[in-house]
């Protein structure tokens, strides 16, 4: 079971990673890799063209602009850092791979997903350079006039191969639409299972109902995947039990292929 996680806009670089924790090298990386023609494509971008492509400030697109200049085929210690420990965004506080044991790490290394616009698949301990590519971004290439067109079947086929020894392979997706989007699903050959957050709204007249709060549902999607990798989950089955910050498993809203957890801290 693989489960699928979005990157962040945000990036930690500086805070240092103890020399103990591994790292790995992305699949899509090297000399003549996805990841490289990508770079390369951006590199031919004015930082002015930058900002119009991924509507940018002129600040932000001054930095991507170094950054796929300083961009590496391989990256190094020296360069990159393990993904799960630098991107920053609110899926990342609920993962918190920081406090998770070494196995608990190598757990999550082998079943967590990090899809990417330029790495298409990351590892949670591979290396990561800095960078900016949102998967929506509308980058003609060679293969058509976005990243979808440009990465085509190729995550699924690796997502295909990581889940090739399961029996009864699942993607529990726990990514945003955006990035789910670049999984070709006629391609891929797993069951998928959605997980949905859901927080309890009161209205002044009294009652309320759940809804999808997007800032609380980044960060219960990292909370999954912290407790699976604490729990080894290795069934959908098993994941009814998430009950982190005071997750519940609804099965009266859910289906099958789409588990509902909810929450009332505003009850």
């Amino acid at each position: 079971m693989l489960f699928l996680l979005s990157p962040a806009k945000s990036l930690d670089h500086d805070t240092p990673v103890p020399d103990t924790v591994p790292a790995t090298q992305p699949h899509f990386e090297g000399p003549h890799g996805p990841a490289a023609e990508l770079v390369a494509l951006l590199r031919e971008k004015s930082p002015q063209q930058l900002a119009g492509l991924m509507r940018l400030s002129d600040r932000l697109a001054a930095l991507n602009f170094a950054r796929y200049a300083a961009w590496t085929p391989r990256g190094t210690a020296a360069n990159a850092k393990q993904a799960a420990l630098a991107f920053d965004g609110d899926v990342y506080g609920g993962l918190d791979a920081r406090t998770l044991t070494p196995a608990q790490l190598a757990w999550t290394q082998e079943h967590a997903c990090i899809l990417s616009g330029l790495y298409g698949v990351l590892r949670p301990l591979d290396r990561l350079q800095p960078y900016r590519l949102e998967m929506g971004t509308a980058l003609a290439n060679r293969h058509g006039k976005d990243l979808y067109a440009f990465w085509g079947t190729r995550i699924a086929e690796h997502l295909n191969s990581r889940l090739a020894a399961d029996r009864t392979p699942v993607v529990v997706n726990l990514a945003s639409l955006e990035y789910f989007r670049s999984v070709d699903r006629r391609a891929l050959k797993a069951r998928v299972v959605d997980c949905v957050f859901e927080e309890w709204r009161p209205i002044p007249q009294g009652g309320g109902a759940y809804k999808i709060v997007p800032f609380h549902a980044k960060r219960a999607r990292g909370l999954m995947a912290r407790w699976a990798a604490l729990h080894q989950a290795a069934t959908p089955g098993r994941l009814q039990g998430f009950d982190l910050e005071g997750y519940g498993f609804d099965a009266s809203a859910s289906a099958p292929e789409r588990m509902v957890f909810r929450r009332r801290i505003n009850a």
